[in-house]
């Protein structure tokens, strides 16, 4: 780990005129909230605790933005600095799936007309108790498609066996973990399969967007959210090797050090239950604790579809909350003996902040307020300057219409994040033992 903290200064050092900017920039965010500090020094007076913590998560979110701006030069060190050579390993994909008529032969289609040699593909399908005409659809496809094969479950079993069936029976060296309603872009299935040139790397995280991103002002918020947790929040992680979700929708993992430990993935559990819901998260902590390395590429392009109603939003997020909460704790045991720089830089204070995020918003924005007439300037200044700087670097990274056609969604996201996912990861927590998948 000394190399990579090495190598991060390196990088500061030669990035050159984008880091300077990125520096001024910081500069002038944390001069703002000073400014904003002193002229509500009463408040400071009689909160110094919530002050300081604003002032450290800010300091802290923007570490991550930098973190992210080193991402390019780190994803090209993992060919080493030599040409890229021309590999071509066997793939299987592997799509769980349950209820999915709509969905599914699109999914298994985009596969098939990867730009990759047909021979060397495979995808296989585990219908996961469908009550709907999924199997029906499946067995049509599989006239067309003879490398497709299917696993018909009558009964519903979950993603996690699903996905473990998938692996067990792929014949390929690198295996392609799809969600039911997400595909790869055919021309970068290639590019997905590059890094794994590198013995080191374990897994690689996709960059994937909203397919169906047009629909209302929720799909579109979700596009905003999904650039930013990838290309700045996955990029940030990925510039240190450390993905710590390469998440289900679209992720790749080497066969041979995932088909061991499988057992052990499925008998996961967390208070003293079966964990059902943080699949791609618990996997991702098997190759890290392996002592392998996890990669997100932006190269390659993957689709995903995302809920389209409120409910559908609100109950993904706790499931989501509830994983995160699980895996976290699970990779806090070995995290910081296999990258203490990685733990102690950014793992732990991330952990910290997001468990303390909630208690200390609503705090900020509904208790004292309510209870002595104090508002939260310095919080809300802060969430608004930090998320017009990241805008600008957002904005900064691509020229596609996702950038520049979403990103005022970013502001209403910061909105949301900040009031009603404090209530939702509460929410979580105390219902922590209701191990339903929680989205249908």
């Amino acid at each position: 780990m000394r190399a990579i903290a090495n190598t991060f200064f390196i990088y500061v050092l030669n990035f050159g005129k984008s880091a300077t900017l990125f520096a001024l920039g910081s500069i002038i965010v944390l001069a703002f909230l000073f400014v904003v500090a002193l002229s509500t020094a009463d408040g400071f007076l009689s909160q110094p605790f919530l002050y300081v913590y604003t002032l450290a998560i800010i300091v802290f979110q923007l570490s991550r933005i930098a973190a992210a701006m080193l991402y390019p030069r780190s994803f090209e060190s993992v060919y080493m600095g030599a040409p890229r050579q021309f590999y071509e390993p066997t793939i299987s994909f592997v799509i769980p799936c349950k209820n999915e008529e709509g969905a599914i032969a699109h999914t298994v289609t985009k596969c098939f007309q990867a730009n990759y040699p047909k021979e060397k593909i495979e995808v296989i399908v585990i219908n996961d108790g469908s009550t709907d005409d999924t199997i029906h659809i499946l067995r049509s496809l599989q006239k067309n498609f003879p490398q497709l094969t299917v696993v018909d479950w009558k009964e519903n079993k979950g993603k996690r066996h699903g996905m473990a069936e998938g692996f067990r029976r792929a014949k390929g060296e690198i295996v392609i973990q799809l969600d039911s309603d997400s595909y790869i872009e055919p021309r970068s299935l290639r590019e997905f399969v590059q890094p794994f040139q590198n013995a080191t790397i374990g897994a690689v995280c996709a960059h994937t967007d909203p397919a169906n991103v047009d629909f209302n002002w929720l799909t579109k918020m979700q596009a905003a959210y999904y650039f930013l947790a990838f290309r700045i929040l996955k990029a940030a992680e990925s510039t240190f090797f450390t993905v710590f979700c390469c998440c289900g929708c679209a992720s790749a993992y080497r066969k041979d050090i995932v088909l061991p430990m499988l057992d052990e993935w499925l008998r996961e559990t967390f208070l003293g239950k079966p964990v059902m819901w943080d699949e791609d998260r618990a996997l991702t902590n098997v190759v890290l604790r392996l002592g392998y390395n996890t990669i997100y590429a932006d190269t390659i392009q993957a689709y995903t579809i995302v809920p389209e109603t409120c409910k559908m939003f609100l109950k993904q997020q706790i499931r989501w909350n509830k994983a995160w909460l699980t895996s976290s704790i699970n990779a806090s045991k070995f995290i910081w003996k296999q990258r203490p720089f990685v733990a102690y830089s950014y793992f732990f204070p991330h952990m910290l902040f997001t468990l303390v995020a909630p208690f200390i918003t609503l705090r900020l924005l509904f208790i004292l307020p309510l209870t002595q007439n104090s508002l939260p300037v310095l919080h809300v200044s802060g969430l608004l300057v930090y998320t017009a700087l990241m805008v600008i670097y957002y904005i900064s990274l691509t020229s596609s219409r996702v950038a520049y056609q979403y990103w005022p969604y970013v502001f209403l996201w910061s909105a949301i994040s900040a009031i009603l996912f404090s209530v939702l990861f509460i929410y979580a927590l105390i219902t922590i033992q209701d191990r339903r998948w929680g989205t249908r």
